[in-house]
């Protein structure tokens, strides 16, 4: 028993890395299915281009969405915004803010920067949006001491149709290769040594040591594992309370909860001060001692929307 705790508790440590390196596999995956599967170049110097830079940069657009879509950070920063523009920058921390926007662009980069590496060291996209570039200068270099029917049959080069040698077809299928996994291996040591830089900055600012750094970070997925829980527990003893009074027909037992005002000032996004041993935002708000615990009239809600129905 203790050995598989002991697992667990590695595995649960390294969660951030082990998601890294499954979504770092998927989107391998998913780039052979679109290689193998949906990807057929055109073959021709008016379809090349865009065909093969919609199968480069369209999945990465998509996963960058979807990876700010699916962004607990972002939606905690930004719901509500239109109505209470102070949400933004609480306390008139307009730094504090945009390093928070940052943060959330950083991370929501991973899964595209992820995608684009791969599909470049495959090379398939980019083979076939080079050999449809119509540029002298890109012509030029790829068929310098060619043939002369090297411009012409360029964009035919990525498919069999091309009615150069066989071995000159190899030597420019060589370089595009060549030149799409120099890109991809770029894109990885950039983005890596931008995180390191970045990371080292972080923590270089950093307003607490590194013990007390790593206590901070468990907290607060602890706290957030917790709130999820706890926010079940309490959807369900509410669900069951309400269908209760409905069904025995018969006014509903009290029940305590957080008014309105006290949910949107655990929802802020918090900033760490040394004036105060708070780790989180909510932490802040349960040790004030000017706490409101007047309940609050239960608004009527358009889940759809959002917002308050009368």
């Amino acid at each position: 028993m203790d050995n598989f705790q002991t697992v667990l508790r590695f595995f649960m440590n390294q969660k951030t890395t082990i998601g890294y390196s499954f979504m770092a596999l998927m989107t391998i995956g998913g780039e052979r299915v679109f290689s193998m599967v949906s990807f057929q170049c055109p073959c021709n110097h008016d379809q090349n281009f865009a065909y093969g830079l919609t199968f480069l940069l369209g999945p990465a657009a998509v996963l960058f969405i979807l990876s700010l879509f699916f962004s607990t950070r972002m939606w905690r920063l930004y719901t509500g915004c239109c109505l209470n523009p102070i949400k933004l920058c609480p306390r008139g921390n307009c730094c504090g803010c945009f390093r928070v926007l940052m943060s959330i662009i950083t991370g929501a980069c991973v899964a595209p920067v992820m995608w684009l590496s791969v599909a470049l060291l495959n090379a398939t996209f980019y083979e076939c949006a080079i050999s449809g570039l119509d540029n002298s200068l890109v012509v030029d270099l790829f068929c310098k001491n060619k043939t002369l029917n090297c411009q012409e049959e360029l964009a035919r080069v990525p498919c069999d149709r091309s009615k150069l040698p066989s071995d000159e077809r190899m030597e420019l299928l060589l370089m595009f290769r060549a030149q799409s996994q120099i890109l991809g291996w770029t894109i990885i040591i950039v983005a890596t040594a931008v995180g390191l830089l970045g990371t080292c900055y972080k923590n270089c600012r950093s307003q607490v040591s590194y013990l007390q750094l790593t206590f901070w970070k468990r907290y607060m997925e602890k706290e957030k594992e917790c709130f999820d829980t706890f926010a079940v527990e309490y959807a369900t003893k509410l669900a069951e309370r309400n269908l209760r009074s409905f069904f025995d027909n018969k006014e509903p037992l009290p029940m305590p909860f957080p008014n309105h005002k006290a949910w949107e000032e655990i929802s802020a996004y918090y900033t760490f001060t040394k004036s105060e041993q708070c780790y989180s935002i909510l932490q802040r708000y349960v040790e004030k001692t000017d706490r409101d615990f007047t309940p609050e009239k239960t608004p009527v809600m358009d889940p759809e929307h959002g917002a308050e129905m009368s």
